[in-house]
C-alpha cells in the first residue's frame, strides 16, 4: 500500500546535532578514580553506571571511566548500590 505524496507533511522536524564527548578536548578534565565528584555524574541514582549513549561519552574514555568507577567502588569512595 503506498503513502500518498503529503504522508509525512504534519510531522515537524527534529535537527540532532552530534554530541561530542565531555571528556575529550582541551581543558577537558582526566579521569581519575580519586575524584568522586567526576565519576558520580557518569552513575545513575541507583548506582548503576550510565551507557555512553546518553552521556555522549567516546567508547575508549567509557572504557576508562568503567574501570575508574569499579576502582572508587572497590575502595569505597562510590556506593555500589543506592536504596
Amino acid at each position: 500500500m503506498e503513502r500518498p505524496d503529503n504522508a509525512g507533511q504534519g510531522r515537524k522536524v527534529f535537527f540532532r546535532r552530534k554530541k561530542s564527548c565531555p571528556l575529550t578536548g582541551a581543558n577537558a578534565p582526566k579521569i581519575d578514580y580519586k575524584d568522586v565528584k567526576l565519576l558520580s555524574r557518569f552513575v545513575s541514582e541507583r548506582g548503576k553506571i550510565l551507557p555512553s549513549r546518553i552521556t555522549s561519552v567516546s567508547h575508549k574514555k567509557q572504557r576508562h571511566l568503567a574501570t575508574a568507577i569499579k576502582r572508587a567502588r572497590n575502595l569505597a569512595l562510590l556506593p555500589f548500590v543506592t536504596q
